[in-house]
């Protein structure tokens, strides 16, 4: 296949491409305005410099380029960001993400595999999860608003166009970096905690910050169902797979099913490390649910989707080389 990559040098996006690039014989054309991605992530393929807000010059890509599949990354991300600034995301997150859908329609792309986000959810009570996909959906920030926004967009779309189908894949916490060391998360002032903990466990960072340990969990701190990104980027060729074979649209949940809580993360990095660093507590931070885990027997069942890394410590581990890397 002929595959155009938005956002393939951002954190997610590059490991996929490695993957398409080590794995498959497929043609890939990476898409990127590197406003928060990096060219070196870019390991296989050709790469084209452009943002998604300029409708002219995506409409001539999709024109001169012949794709035959769309892997779509390219979005702000940032939840707290979403919130004081809306629009940013709305406009980036779903009337970007419209209009490269309306490029596929108008251009015969037939297959159209979505990054999406267990921020969709909102914040289930204990008794609701793990969710499913079918469990409701009630974001609780513009961030995973858009995202569902553009699932809609999806899904209206393939109802309309028989020929266009779509995977939305719907993320849970990614973290980790490829295991040959040769990518990872470069991104400047993250907020992913275990990103957050290599930093400070390499000194570049004075300090980090639990919020809230008051929590009904069993240590008081927020739990998430964390997932190795190189298991996240073979769930994306699995989907491609199955979008091929079957011509079936569908949304489906990318975690393992299980979760740590921040303190027991925070431990299991100190503990890969062999620094105890420095952590404070601080209040709760608006929106956090207190559990938030994945039913994923319907990737596994239907894909057959078999994660490989399902290791908090290789997790943590990947991580920190990483950072030492950079």
């Amino acid at each position: 296949m002929n595959i155009l990559v938005t956002g393939g040098a951002g954190y997610i996006g590059s490991h996929v491409v490695k993957q398409l690039g080590e794995q498959t014989d497929h043609e890939i054309t990476v898409l990127d305005n590197l406003v928060t991605g990096f060219k070196e992530s870019i390991l296989y393929g050709k790469f084209i410099e452009a943002d998604l807000s300029d409708f002219e010059l995506i409409e001539k890509i999709f024109k001169e380029g012949n794709y035959d599949a769309v892997i779509h990354f390219a979005a702000s991300l940032v939840v707290p960001e979403s919130v004081t600034d809306p629009l940013k995301y709305y406009l980036n997150n779903t009337a970007n993400t419209a209009n490269v859908i309306k490029q596929c329609v108008n251009h015969g792309v037939t297959k159209f595999i979505f990054s999406s986000t267990a921020a969709v959810y909102g914040e289930p009570t204990i008794d609701k999860v793990p969710v499913t996909e079918e469990s409701e959906t009630a974001p609780i920030n513009p961030y995973g608003s858009s995202k569902l926004m553009s699932e809609t967009v999806l899904k209206d779309t393939a109802f309309a166009y028989e020929d266009f189908n779509y995977i939305a894949l719907r993320y849970f916490n990614v973290a980790g970096a490829s295991v040959d060391g040769k990518i990872g998360q470069s991104t400047k002032d993250a907020t992913l905690l275990i990103k957050v903990a290599a930093e400070t466990a390499l000194r570049k960072r004075d300090k980090m910050f639990i919020f809230g340990d008051d929590y009904p969990t069993e240590d008081g701190t927020c739990i998430r169902d964390y997932i190795h990104v190189e298991d996240l980027a073979s769930a994306h060729i699995k989907a491609l797979e199955y979008l091929d074979e079957t011509k079936k649209s569908g949304v489906f949940n990318c975690g393992y099913g299980h979760g740590f809580s921040v303190k027991e993360v925070l431990e299991t990095m100190k503990k890969v490390s062999g620094v105890d660093f420095p952590v404070e507590m601080k209040e709760r931070r608006a929106g956090d649910p207190a559990i938030l885990i994945s039913n994923n027997s319907k990737i596994k069942n239907i894909m057959k989707w078999e994660p490989k890394y399902d290791d908090l410590e290789l997790i943590c581990k990947t991580g920190l080389e990483w950072e030492k890397k950079i």
